[in-house]
């Protein structure tokens, strides 16, 4: 039986454009959609100005290294090009993927921002030092870059716990979810193999987030329905 136009993922529809344009006037046109998806963007915003602060906060007051039952007993890998690209990678990828239905914004927005919010709360309490002997020492990323993706912001692996929270938020879409399952156990080997994070750090990415969603799922339950909802009209 072949699906109607509006039932196809827009990869597979003869226009996709068009289809796309259809699903936002639709959605632009519904009693406060709009002002779901501009607070939603702003509290996201936000929540990326925040650990912003906290990551160099974290990296500027970091202090001495511990030991690491896996990174104490496991020889440093080049993984500065799997880590990087892997990021790029994935973000165009959920970008995608959220632009491409905007029913899905307003919760992805909210739960990616209190996922960022609770993360720089974690990163700003306690300040280890990055490993002694990491993938950091070797290459030069430049100040913001080095930032973002180097910094001292370890507690917990922000990578890992963000494909895990995609992998939740598109639970019931079973190819998405273990390709986020999988994106999730990737930055997890490829942070511990270039000893960029803890193995605490790794572990405990995937319990926080799944509170997280949890807690996203309940403070904003009409954006997650709608972000469940079937076909579009």
């Amino acid at each position: 039986m072949e699906l109607p136009h509006n039932a196809l993922p827009l990869h597979r529809h003869p226009r996709p454009i068009a289809e796309l344009l259809r699903r936002y006037r639709l959605y632009s046109a519904r009693q406060g959609f709009k002002s779901s998806v501009f607070f939603s963007g702003l509290t996201f915003l936000g929540s990326l100005v925040t650990v912003f602060y906290a990551i160099g906060y974290a990296t500027e007051s970091a202090s001495n290294s511990v030991t690491d039952i896996i990174l104490s007993n496991t020889p440093i890998f080049d993984v500065h090009n799997l880590f990087v690209y892997g990021t790029v990678l994935a973000a165009v990828f959920g970008v995608g993927l959220l632009l491409a239905h905007p029913k899905r914004l307003p919760f992805a927005l909210h739960a990616l921002a209190l996922f960022y919010f609770v993360r720089a709360g974690f990163i700003s309490l306690t300040h280890l030092g990055p490993f002694p002997i990491s993938v950091v020492n070797t290459f030069d990323f430049g100040t913001l870059a080095g930032r973002m993706f180097f910094g001292g912001d370890l507690f917990f692996s922000g990578h890992t716990g963000l494909a895990f929270l995609m992998a939740l938020m598109f639970w019931h879409e079973k190819n998405i979810r273990y390709l986020f399952l999988g994106a999730s156990a990737y930055f997890g080997a490829v942070v511990l193999l270039g000893h960029l994070h803890y193995s605490i750090d790794v572990a405990s990415a995937f319990f926080i987030t799944y509170g997280i969603f949890h807690i996203a799922e309940w403070l904003f339950p009409k954006d997650r329905a709608v972000f469940l909802s079937g076909g579009e009209e």
